[in-house]
């Protein structure tokens, strides 16, 4: 899994574990130290998504591939657009997963929503169809802005969440773009890794809550080989009125 010693990928990381697979980490190495107790738990190695070579040969023998990273925030100014962040980084972890012979791909992606910019979503977007043209088995997890639950997060999206979990509104779309609890978010795409569920390519958050409410399914043949996949650092989604980037973004 990509995104080792992130918020995101700490969290997903987590689940796989507890869910009793075998987990591989992809970290950048100024987040090497981030990942705490999961630098004994998972099998890690260092490596940067937006350089191909850094990621050659990183996922041979896995059962898949899942990406975390990317960014909600640019910074043009430093070369860094929606599209390098979030595109090109799925891109080569796809290019990846075909030169290592891994057929499947899990893309943390987002979904639109009126407070998320519409580049980000552009990019995510080109991401989903890059999977699709190169083959892979792709598995798209449109996710909606996280949070951690206890901490203080703006009032407005405190109430999306409220009124997203009640009907008649619950059944209407605002249940695909309320934020979540991270850690749904974390153990339905735990479930969708190692169960091998590819019942549908493209997952919401209403489709991860009745994953989770079934319960974890019996794991394919291969979901006991590796999943390349981090300690809980500050990311995107901790404070839901700040714009931070999750995953990592490139050095200079």
């Amino acid at each position: 899994m990509t995104g080792g010693g992130t918020f995101l990928g700490d969290h997903i990381a987590s689940a796989l574990l507890a869910g009793g697979a075998k987990v591989s980490l992809l970290a950048r190495p100024d987040s090497v130290d981030k990942l705490g107790p999961l630098a004994q738990q998972t099998r890690w190695s260092t490596a940067d998504v937006w350089s191909p070579a850094s990621l050659r040969g990183k996922a041979r023998n896995h059962a898949a591939v899942i990406h975390t990273v990317g960014s909600l925030s640019a910074d043009p100014a430093q070369g860094l657009s929606h599209s390098r962040l979030n595109f090109v980084s799925a891109r080569n972890v796809a290019n990846m997963c075909v030169s290592d012979g891994v057929e499947r791909m899990i893309l943390i992606s987002g979904t639109s929503a009126p407070w998320i910019s519409r580049a980000y979503i552009q990019a995510k977007r080109d991401a989903e169809r890059y999977m699709r043209r190169l083959g892979l088995r792709a598995t798209i997890v449109r996710a909606p802005l996280l949070y951690v639950p206890g901490r203080n997060r703006p009032l407005f999206y405190r109430a999306v969440s409220l009124f997203g979990a009640l009907p008649p509104l619950s059944w209407l779309f605002l249940n695909r773009i309320a934020p979540m609890p991270v850690h749904e978010l974390a153990r339905g795409v735990a479930l969708l890794a190692i169960s091998g569920d590819e019942s549908r390519e493209l997952y919401y958050a209403r489709n991860l809550r009745r994953l989770i409410r079934r319960g974890p399914s019996q794991p394919s043949p291969s979901a006991d080989q590796r999943l390349p996949g981090g300690r809980a650092s500050d990311g995107p989604y901790d404070n839901l009125d700040e714009d931070l980037p999750f995953g990592w973004t490139p050095g200079p």
